[in-house]
């Protein structure tokens, strides 16, 4: 029911990942139920048939970009919408069972991503170790734990959970590294506005027309509306068909998005809403800073001239 928080969350699993440790920053989760499940389509479609109320699946990572199978279950799927993002600190340590030291590791589980994101570290501290790709953190902790890889780069929830001694933190390259989350359910009202909002839309372009995306993107631009991300993904159609992916600032409620949604449904093939929701709030010292709108262009410029439009239109200005 639209307002009620959800009860029955699931995430990608297994247990003992980074997106287990995201869901857990959310209050409403601590109280629910929180299963895993065994791939982003999985866990978004246990949502759209009912079974769970909100998913948590990965968006984006600051090193390696766009998670792909999240944006095309998006564009492809049946309607889901952000109701909240997470942004976590991606920080890897290195676990092993107790009584093994550094220098007796031989081999590493990891998944690929989380080895590429400590490459370095392990160049310089386990050069003749072997890497071994796995599924996931939480698998390489569990590998680790049961005895067929002497130690795993896992997320420091996935040590614990496996009762890992840990023999190295903060191992990763880029130690700002973050992934985005985002908590999805099925459409409905979305939250009201905050002042600081993201809203996320899939738009899909007019392929046979000069100018498409420009025309997309200057139906932000002329109201103000800050955009934060782009990312195109193939449409499966043909070579060189793409879908796009925005993010911009402001809530679905205001005035100047309003107006530019308007738009974009009239000059764009089909615009997909992936909601309106606040935005994360920083604690750290990488955090945003909202840019502000032109001259204007601010709500209560449009307000303002919304207000003077209705004045003339009734007769009291001549």
């Amino acid at each position: 029911m639209p307002g009620t928080p959800p009860t029955r969350y699931v995430y990608l699993g297994p247990e003992g990942t980074f997106a287990e440790q995201a869901l857990r920053t959310v209050p409403a989760a601590e109280h629910g139920s929180r299963t895993p499940a065994r791939s982003v389509g999985e866990a978004l479609e246990s949502v759209r048939a009912g079974e769970a109320d909100a998913a948590l699946v990965p968006m984006e990572n600051s090193i390696g970009g766009a998670v792909g199978v999240t944006l095309d279950e998006l564009a492809e799927g049946g309607p889901l919408v952000i109701t909240r993002e997470v942004i976590l600190s991606v920080e890897f340590v290195l676990g092993a069972r107790p009584g093994t030291d550094l220098a007796g590791v031989r081999s590493v589980a990891a998944h690929p991503q989380a080895s590429t994101q400590c490459r370095n570290w392990l160049r310089a501290h386990l050069p003749d170790a072997t890497v071994i790709d796995v599924l996931s953190n939480g698998a390489a902790a569990a590998g680790a734990a049961n005895g067929e890889y002497d130690a795993a780069i896992c997320a420091p929830i996935g040590a614990a959970r496996h009762r890992l001694t840990l023999l190295a933190d903060k191992i990763a390259d880029h130690p700002d590294a973050v992934t985005r989350f985002a908590l999805l359910s099925r459409p409905g009202p979305p939250p009201p506005p905050t002042g600081d909002d993201l809203t996320s839309l899939v738009v899909y372009i007019a392929h046979d027309r000069v100018g498409a995306l420009l025309s997309v993107l200057m139906e932000l631009a002329v109201r103000g509306v800050n955009l934060t991300r782009i990312e195109s993904r193939p449409t499966g159609e043909a070579l060189g068909r793409y879908v796009f992916f925005l993010d911009c600032t402001g809530h679905v409620a205001d005035a100047r998005l309003g107006e530019a949604l308007q738009g974009l449904r009239r000059v764009c093939a089909e615009v997909r809403f992936l909601g309106s929701y606040p935005r994360h709030r920083w604690t750290d010292a990488v955090g945003h800073r909202p840019v502000p709108a032109p001259a204007g262009l601010s709500d209560a410029d449009y307000t303002d001239a919304a207000a003077w439009l209705a004045r003339l239109r009734s007769g009291e200005l001549s």
